[in-house]
């Protein structure tokens, strides 16, 4: 008898940092939220915190792993515009990669954004104090079978972006049809959830 997958979600993703007081300062000024720090006696020291709109924390501290400060690396976060996401980095004084994109999985790294501005295409990279590193990555549009059909959103400039991408698919709906469309709203929430879910996107 097959049964439904158990549903797991990735809650915690632990880095190893040899300063906790200097990498809490580093997350917190990135506007990472604290959810907590627990201190337990001389030899243990956990500390959470979390990106802007992601599902998924961060820990650090002391007594949490073995692994050497700095080695974690090819952690991604989740964009909906990398050049804004570095220039806002750069902003708090964080150094940044210039960005470079990839035509495809497996393709060279080129320069610049990716040509078309395509999804999962174009990347930035930036390390904390330790060396942990970070890659940053545009999605607009995920793979099919990515995300389940609820549509959500890290923020509302991201919802603004994605609401723009919709209006724009309209208008060229509308002058297909050659009449104004009293569904809009609807055809808006269509087009909204195909686009994250990648599904085709309503024409």
């Amino acid at each position: 008898m097959s049964t439904a997958p158990e549903i797991m979600k990735l809650e915690v993703v632990v880095i190893p940092v040899a300063d906790v007081e200097r990498a809490l300062r580093f997350y917190t000024k990135l506007g990472w939220r604290l959810d907590g720090d627990f201190v337990v006696g001389d030899d243990f020291r956990g500390v959470q915190v979390t990106p802007p709109g992601s599902s998924c924390s961060v820990h650090f501290g002391k007594g949490l792993t073995d692994a050497a400060p700095g080695s974690a690396s090819g952690l991604f976060l989740v964009v909906s515009d990398v050049e804004a996401a570095r220039a806002r980095l750069l902003e708090l004084g964080v150094k940044v990669s210039e960005v470079a994109h990839r035509q495809g999985p497996g393709q060279p790294v080129r320069p610049g954004i990716h040509p078309e501005r395509g999804s999962y295409g174009s990347f930035a990279t930036f390390s904390d104090p330790d060396g942990n590193t970070w890659l940053l990555q545009e999605v607009t549009t995920r793979l099919p079978g990515r995300v389940d059909a609820a549509t959500t959103f890290t923020s509302a400039g991201e919802l603004a972006k994605a609401l723009r991408r919709a209006e724009a698919a309209h208008t060229e709906h509308e002058k297909r049809t050659g009449e104004r469309d009293k569904n809009w709203p609807d055809w808006y929430a269509n087009y909204l959830v195909r686009e994250q879910t990648g599904e085709p996107l309503a024409s």
